[in-house]
């Protein structure tokens, strides 16, 4: 177990913010989580994963607690489907990359998400049509409040679009070591996204391996890569819309896409509202919307938590203004 007192926080978030923690807990087992548990009890903490969905405020008075758990192996397997465990401090897209490497499907339209394996069930990441609660099948940590083991089923993580139980129920209170994905022994591609089947039926192959290489491409080509322009992704959640709302918006603005839900209502695109507000490529001071992906913020340098908030809430009030639909952060803002 590491830990630093004073800390810089720049080298910790995607964003690049500088900020400070008073101290930062690095734990590399179980056993260290637990024994993590008498410093970070009665104080202001934060379980930080891999720092690529979050906006540090420039001073966090409290501690940092970072499980960096590493390990992979496989649990249980046969003829179709086998288990692999994870440690929650393994690179995501390093532990993609090693499934599509052994032809085992399931993660390979989430590649190149950055971030870690134990933070991915806490935002249930998705992209390209698909999403990470697909494949897990069980979350394991321990409870800060009780010092407890848990192991939580796929069920019992209540997966929602960019949600899970460890963003409500147990926010703050769980600490993910180890994550067990379920995954394809025998592969059937997910080309459900346009530029991706597109891209296969040029390449005449239907394999992950196609299905990674176009995803990273189309990524590389959209969005900006954190270790050279600050960012932390996607910044906003795509609004969900009644049918109804949805119908009146489509009146007023006939080329709006949309993406129908099982249960009735309609998914909007982010980028489209904020792009249709003008903001494309617009700076506010230090923080500036990106040229060719308006749903990424990125720091153009130097900028402050505050500097990217005045931007976020900028373009919020803008997108109520003009559609009347209220956008929620989808990165999570520690202070």
């Amino acid at each position: 177990m590491n830990t630093y007192q004073k800390v810089s926080l720049k080298s910790y978030n995607s964003f690049g913010i500088s900020s400070v923690a008073n101290k930062l807990i690095e734990c590399q087992s179980v056993e260290e989580v637990k024994s993590s548990l008498n410093d970070i009890k009665g104080s202001k903490y934060y379980i930080l994963g891999g720092g690529n969905n979050v906006l540090f405020a420039d001073l966090f008075d409290g501690i940092i607690l970072r499980p960096n758990i590493l390990g992979i192996s496989v649990v249980n397997e046969d003829d179709n489907f086998i288990d692999v465990k994870a440690g929650a401090g393994e690179d995501w897209d390093s532990f993609v990359a090693y499934t599509v490497d052994k032809n085992y499907g399931g993660l390979e339209n989430l590649s190149l998400i950055p971030g870690t394996v134990g933070a991915s069930p806490v935002q249930n990441i998705g992209a390209y049509g698909a999403e990470v609660k697909d494949t897990i099948i069980c979350v394991e940590g321990v409870f800060v409040s009780s010092g407890e083991y848990f192991s939580l089923t796929n069920e019992e993580c209540l997966f929602g679009y960019r949600n899970s139980i460890f963003k409500s129920k147990y926010k703050g209170d769980a600490i993910i070591t180890h994550v067990t994905f379920r995954l394809n022994k025998h592969p059937e591609v997910n080309i459900s996204y346009a530029p991706v089947r597109d891209a296969m039926a040029i390449r005449c192959t239907n394999t992950i391996q196609a299905v990674r290489e176009e995803i990273i491409n189309i990524r590389n080509n959209k969005l900006p890569d954190p270790k050279v322009t600050g960012n932390a992704g996607s910044f906003f959640k795509n609004p969900e819309v009644s049918s109804s709302v949805f119908n009146e918006l489509k009146t007023n603005y006939p080329a709006i896409p949309s993406y129908q839900l099982t249960n009735g209502d309609v998914k909007i695109p982010a980028a489209w509202l904020i792009e249709h507000c003008g903001w494309k490529g617009k700076s506010l001071g230090r923080a500036a919307v990106h040229h060719i992906q308006p749903l990424v913020l990125i720091n153009n340098g130097n900028a402050t938590a505050d500097d990217i908030l005045k931007l976020a809430n900028a373009i919020i009030s803008d997108v109520k203004n003009k559609f009347g639909i209220e956008l929620n952060m989808e990165v999570n803002y520690v202070k």
